[in-house]
């Protein structure tokens, strides 16, 4: 029998709204201790689970191995992990009814942002990753994944029939953007460990989509499989370059997204009820999320805030 102890603590999104940084902090208090890689989607299925890195860590259905990777955590009373993988009904599924078998006292950070925002960075991430070739609008509506991880009641719904809703904290994107140190107070607080602990990296941002970058194409990932990584290792270092610069293309994202405006119409249409929904399910509000709310500002000076919040804040 295994001494390694459970995790009881579960980030499990939403993705691209700042649960990277989130983790870090988290990560520094001296009586929490958040495992890397950051996440190891354990109770992600294999055939749900469409990311070789993480796929080849073999944690499926080996739970030693996957405890191993909290066995340094010391004096911690805090053990987390934070796979935003966790939060993405109904493309990856039966995640709560998991963790409810493994520890049903659980706790839980759901961290939400703008649904406007989020659903377009989602897009960015994406294309950056070479998944995503179409326009922004045209994407966005054929793609059902973006909107349903931006329909924060519908995920919540799944996990609040396995844990009380008293087992969750809810921050969102916007106030630990704003402010760190007051929502790192909150969740410290929440967590009941020293409240008082300032995160040495608070001024450090992590894992941020560039307003700029370069798309990698099927050619750029083929380039690094067999046999092709021995073919291009054979080549001359000209011919090389060459085909590199090919295989990728740069991305701007302000002269990119032309479709923007009709996607920020389209997307709120639909996301101000999901909003409403949320509202009522949880109990709060969300005045912070101005792209969702704001119809009359200019979409040009949206634009320009969001991008602000990206440089300032990892998502």
């Amino acid at each position: 029998m295994s001494n390694l102890r459970k995790p009881n603590l579960f980030i499990i999104g939403a993705m691209k709204s700042g649960t990277s940084s989130l983790h870090q902090y988290l990560n520094n208090h001296p009586a929490i201790f958040m495992c890397e890689p950051k996440e190891p989607c354990y109770f992600v299925h294999p055939k749900q689970l469409n990311w070789p890195k993480i796929k080849k860590l073999n944690l499926w259905g080996n739970e030693e191995k996957y405890l191993s990777l909290f066995e340094d955590a010391g004096d911690a009373t805090i053990l987390g992990e934070s796979s935003t993988l966790y939060a993405k009904e109904p493309h990856v599924t039966d995640v709560a009814e998991r963790l409810a078998k493994f520890n049903p006292q659980a706790h839980f950070i759901y961290i939400m942002r703008d649904p406007i925002e989020r659903t377009i960075s989602h897009y960015w991430h994406e294309t950056r990753q070479g998944n995503e070739n179409q326009s922004l609008l045209t994407a966005i509506q054929k793609n059902p994944l973006y909107q349903d991880v931006s329909n924060y009641p519908k995920q919540m719904k799944q996990y609040f029939q396995y844990f009380s809703p008293d087992q969750f904290l809810f921050l969102t994107f916007e106030e630990l953007s704003n402010d760190a140190s007051a929502c790192m107070k909150k969740t410290f607080d929440w967590l009941e460990v020293d409240a008082s602990f300032a995160p040495a990296n608070l001024s450090q941002k992590f894992h941020a989509t560039p307003q700029q970058f370069y798309q990698k194409s099927t050619l750029f990932r083929l380039r690094y499989t067999w046999p092709f990584n021995r073919l291009a290792s054979l080549l001359p270092q000209k011919i090389r370059s060459s085909g590199l610069k090919l295989a990728v293309r740069e991305v701007d994202r302000d002269k990119d997204a032309t479709d923007l405006q009709e996607a920020v119409q389209f997307l709120r249409l639909i996301q101000l009820q999901q909003t409403e929904e949320l509202t009522d399910l949880l109990g709060m509000r969300f005045p912070e999320w101005t792209t969702l709310y704001d119809t009359k500002n200019d979409l040009k000076m949206s634009t320009h805030i969001t991008s602000f919040r990206v440089l300032l804040m990892g998502t």
